[in-house]
């Protein structure tokens, strides 16, 4: 059967987009990458108020014994910890590439456009009226609300008469976000749960426990495995609407099985860590910098680049002040909001 010429324009473009995927960076960071994260993962399990040494982790990890206090702090503390910082910088940073590349807004982040907050509103809510509520269905709660976060962003952003732009996007998702956390901030109040939520509210993951991972772990794992299954169908919706039905996308199946994938990746994490800004919208440009448009290297790039940003993000809290720890929401904006404001000046870039 012989290709129209719009589908050849098409087929074209797809092929160029290809041709700017670099495999060898994607495989040198994939591999370098695992290296600097079980070095940062070790360092990150010595290193804290009280320092502990790397045999003492490695024995721990291999023969931990119960009746020794530095292994209880390792095992207890220290790995949920380190492991929650990889699995929600990874679920961060893939959202946000899923995002950008869905919906063609290089300004696109869980942070920036409502999910974390709503997730953390519904948090809210959930400590406000359900106080003894299994953290299983405190995971559903914050699907619901980064949902919940998403719908009323686009709903204002679509109120536009011209339509939707990335930074009316993300001027709807600030005010928006600002809403719901001052509703936050009002449940909070009036229902004299201010300490139980301001963890989340600076983002941290001191807070994390096994019984946390054993139950978002699941949820995170087929969000990640099913953003990887979806990027080839990512990387043509990224070249326009246009291309992708003249190259026979079914574009309504992909965004509703992106949009479940982001919720869950946004939802879930900000159920462990609190409502982190920028990781998303950092990492998948880092990664498309270095491995090209092809968002079947772009995701696993940012799930590699996100979990290491957070894990040391997360390690530069606890040794820049100690005892005291800084949130690591603050420490990413420092680097995000500079950032955020150099690609609106830019108008975006490329996605």
């Amino acid at each position: 059967m012989g290709w129209s010429k719009e589908q050849m324009d098409e087929k074209e473009q797809l092929r160029k987009v290809k041709e700017t995927a670099r495999p060898t960076v994607g495989i040198s960071i994939l591999s370098v990458g695992t290296l600097l994260l079980i070095f940062s993962v070790a360092l990150s399990i010595s290193l804290g108020a009280a320092d502990i040494d790397l045999k003492t982790v490695w024995t721990t990890i291999f023969r931990f014994n119960p009746d020794l206090v530095d292994h209880q702090i390792i095992w207890e503390l220290r790995i949920p910890r380190v492991i929650g910082a990889a699995i929600v910088g990874s679920c961060f940073a893939v959202s946000g590439a899923l995002m950008q590349g869905m919906t063609r807004n290089p300004l696109a982040d869980s942070g920036l456009l409502g999910l974390n907050a709503g997730a953390a509103f519904m948090l809210a809510l959930c400590f406000a009226f359900f106080p003894g509520l299994s953290y299983s269905y405190v995971i559903l709660f914050s699907f619901l609300g980064a949902a919940l976060g998403a719908g009323i962003v686009y709903g204002v952003g679509s109120l536009s008469e011209n339509g939707l732009t990335p930074i009316r996007l993300v001027l709807a998702g600030a005010a928006v976000s600002a809403l719901l956390g001052a509703l936050s901030e009002g449940i909070a109040l009036y229902y004299e749960i201010g300490q139980d939520l301001a963890f989340w509210y600076a983002g941290g993951v001191s807070g994390t426990t096994w019984g946390q991972l054993k139950v978002v772990t699941p949820w995170l794992c087929l969000a990640l495995l099913g953003a990887i299954a979806l990027s080839r169908s990512i990387t043509i919706l990224s070249l326009g609407e246009e291309v992708a039905i003249g190259l026979g996308e079914r574009m309504g199946r992909v965004k509703l099985l992106s949009a479940i994938i982001i919720l869950i990746l946004a939802g879930a994490a900000v159920s462990v860590v609190g409502a982190v800004s920028f990781v998303g919208l950092i990492v998948p440009h880092l990664a498309r910098r270095l491995v090209g448009h092809d968002y079947r290297w772009i995701i696993p790039a940012s799930a590699m680049l996100g979990a290491l940003l957070v894990v040391l993000a997360d390690l530069t809290a606890r040794i820049i002040n100690p005892p005291y720890e800084t949130p690591i929401g603050a420490l990413i904006a420092l680097i995000g909001v500079p950032f955020f404001l150099y690609l609106a000046r830019k108008g975006g870039g490329h996605v």
